[in-house]
């Protein structure tokens, strides 16, 4: 269980470097559209979102590498992304380039938010698989704090501060390209291209007590069903099709990117001073981190859907303060604290279910495709609000913007009643058979009753 712990951190790592590289440009944002004298529409789509983009087309395209050369290589090209956009983003002297070399960067964070899990997923034991990849949530959360942290620490270097706070990135990237090297292969994928003997010897290493027969015998059973040259969009598949869609879309539609990329910002229109906002943000990243581990802690406990729950509802009450500070133009710490509320909301309940959810509910040979599906539905949107959140908050108002952010939690937390699935402790071979229409134990009382609800 060692080794697994340790395999399991390491492309957890991939996450540190995707809540780095998201939110460290917060700490530029002004700075950056002072320096280029950039309109709000230009920097929030360009300047701002650039990286979001990237993310979008490396969560589209993020399934091929992940399926075709394997999860472990993947992880490592997404090491080289991510310390070419640091070095390039920090030197780039226009905004062109500078978001060129962003781009590259949200290619990694797409491409990341596929293999990582999926390579976590395939090599956990059922048992332990919800605290394991929500590893990955834990270090993009990390990720996040130290960025928020580093930012401030690296503010009053000078005029060339902003290189700096970006520019650092690149020494983890660095550091997490080299310790891919030492993982092995993810046994699953071995057995998906039919190479057996390599599956075995993983299988053994990860587990040297138990003979791998019983777990690939099981997986054989499951790759029984499968049809040559099929795909997540037929129609047996439309079930865990729609959970991925769901789930990524409420994800977004909660505010939380829009939120993390101008948290100073939102902290500054509430009344705060520049300084103080910075250190706001520190706060946000503390409180997302003791959440998110507290949500780690409980996944295999309470399981998914019950998270689920407490986020949503978090999630509810924490966006109807802030919309109604915003609306009754409350100045100070009022804000902060209603936001620090949200962040523990979606830290416990989307921010630790999310790339969980989505690593489990695909069969081994579409795992790659099912999640770069999730992943994109998330990355779109996670591309077009924050870009439009400088133009939303001067035309409608702040507290417009929050409220309707609430209104889509109360959508959300429909969604855990009637729709979605628990998945805890079952192995994800199970998971495939109760999950996709047409094979003979559908029904099952868990699964079958949340997908007649949904037909």
């Amino acid at each position: 269980m060692r080794k697994i712990y340790i395999w399991s951190i390491t492309a957890a790592l991939a996450g540190f470097l995707f809540g780095f590289d998201t939110v460290v440009i917060s700490g530029a944002d002004k700075k950056l559209q002072a320096l280029w004298q950039s309109s709000d529409m230009f920097h929030g789509t360009v300047v701002m979102a650039m990286a979001l983009w990237g993310t979008v087309v490396g969560a589209i395209l993020g399934g091929i590498p992940t399926n075709k050369i394997g999860r472990k290589k993947t992880l490592l090209w997404i090491g080289i992304l991510y310390t070419l956009s640091a070095l390039g983003s920090a030197f780039a002297n226009d905004p062109i380039t500078f978001a060129i070399f962003r781009f590259i960067g949200g290619l990694g964070v797409g491409a990341s938010t596929i293999a990582a899990p999926a390579y976590i997923s395939e090599i956990a034991p059922a048992k332990d698989r919800g605290k394991l990849v929500g590893l990955y949530q834990f270090n993009i959360v990390f990720g996040i704090l130290v960025a928020f942290l580093s930012n401030y620490l690296l503010s009053g270097v000078g005029e060339n501060a902003w290189r700096w706070m970006i520019g650092v990135e690149a020494v983890p990237a660095f550091i997490y390209t080299l310790f891919v090297l030492t993982v092995p292969k993810s046994p699953r994928w071995l057995l998906t291209k039919m190479r057996t003997d390599e599956a075995k010897k993983v299988l053994r290493l990860i587990n040297p007590d138990q003979d791998p027969e019983a777990l690939m015998l099981e997986i054989k059973t499951e790759s029984e069903n499968i049809v040559s040259g099929e795909n997540i969009f037929i129609k047996k598949y439309r079930f865990p099709l729609m959970l991925a869609f769901l789930i990524a879309m409420f994800n977004q539609f909660s505010g939380i990117n829009a939120f993390l990329y101008y948290a100073p910002r939102i902290f500054e229109e509430a009344g705060l001073g520049e300084s103080t906002a910075l250190l706001s943000s520190i706060g946000i990243g503390v409180t997302n981190m003791l959440f998110t581990l507290l949500g780690v802690f409980l996944i295999d406990r309470l399981g998914r859907k019950q998270l689920m729950y407490i986020g949503s509802v978090g999630y509810i009450i924490s966006l109807s303060l802030v919309a109604c500070a915003f609306f009754l133009n409350l100045e100070g710490m009022a804000v902060p604290i209603f936001l620090f509320l949200f962040i523990a909301a979606h830290a416990i309940g989307q921010g630790t279910v999310i790339w969980v959810f989505i690593s489990e509910i695909f069969p081994n040979h579409l795992r790659g495709s099912g999640q770069s599906f999730g992943s994109s539905v998330h990355w779109i949107l996670a591309a077009i609000i924050p870009s439009l959140v400088p133009v939303l908050f001067t035309s409608i108002g702040a507290g417009t913007v929050f409220a309707i952010f609430a209104f889509m939690m109360i959508l959300q937390l429909l969604f855990v009643a009637f729709i979605m699935p628990e998945t805890k402790g079952i192995s994800l071979e199970e998971l495939s058979n109760k999950l996709i229409k047409g094979r003979k134990n559908k029904t099952d009382n868990i699964i079958g009753h949340a997908e007649q609800k949904a037909n």
